[in-house]
């Protein structure tokens, strides 16, 4: 009996998680025709915004894949994965190289403790993800940080890579990412930062919107960061070497 109620547990589990990523597969498929109003990350933000402030400051407007600058489209790309344009969705090379980074991070941390300096501060640690996987989190999926989650993300991806073309799924990305506290996507960006249109940004303009993709609420609020500005340049000098889709 135990046995027989196992199984049928395990085939109702099963069940339910194939039922889920068929929702998945048509929502994705359908987002090759109709573009998303809001996604999962999105809601939540503007749920956490209005908890805390009791309003809802809310800046995003969507703007076709033409009517977005070049220059933005290559600086994220230089910024956040240079080989958008070639990989599968994942980058196992840059997964690595951040896994060392952060296991050196970490290491030095370590070491710092044992020694009786103060460790107040954690470890800066980097990701490896690319543009999909970060596509594939914002639209479907919560914040927290657990292999079940991270497993998820990694079907939704090869499901975006499969069911999408680069250029569509860049387009997506570029009209929800977040780029301020309920400032969601390139055009909401580009009037809040430089009261100018997404189409008008310049290289450099676009270079800053993309180096404050990884912490843009925190970047928000430090507009005068020397890192900010300093990376800026660095990203704009790379521009014309992203290739895009």
């Amino acid at each position: 009996m135990i046995m027989r109620a196992l199984l049928r547990w395990l085939v109702l589990l099963v069940t339910a998680v194939l039922a889920l990523q068929l929702f998945f597969v048509s929502r994705i498929a359908l987002m090759a025709l109709v573009n998303p109003h809001s996604t999962t990350f999105e809601r939540s933000e503007a749920w956490r915004i209005y908890q805390d402030k009791g309003r809802l400051p809310w800046r995003q407007q969507w703007t076709d894949y033409d009517n977005i600058s070049d220059h933005l489209k290559r600086a994220v790309i230089a910024s956040e994965d240079d080989a958008f344009s070639y990989h599968d969705g994942v980058d196992w090379e840059a997964i690595e190289k951040a896994w060392q980074k952060n296991a050196q991070a970490q290491s030095q941390a370590s070491r710092r403790s044992s020694n009786g300096a103060s460790t107040s501060r954690p470890p800066k640690l980097v990701g490896g993800s690319t543009i999909t996987q970060q596509l594939a989190k914002n639209l479907f999926l919560s914040g927290e940080r657990t292999l079940l989650r991270k497993g998820q993300e990694f079907v939704l991806t090869i499901l975006l890579e499969r069911l999408l073309d680069k250029r569509r799924i860049l387009e997506l990305y570029l009209n929800h990412v977040e780029w301020g506290e309920g400032v969601f996507g390139a055009e909401a960006a580009a009037r809040h930062y430089f009261r100018k249109s997404a189409a008008q940004l310049s290289p450099w303009e676009a270079a800053r919107l993309a180096v404050m993709l990884p912490r843009p609420r925190y970047f928000e609020k430090l507009p005068g960061s020397s890192y900010l500005a300093d990376r800026s340049a660095v990203i704009a000098a790379r521009l014309w070497h992203a290739e895009l889709p």
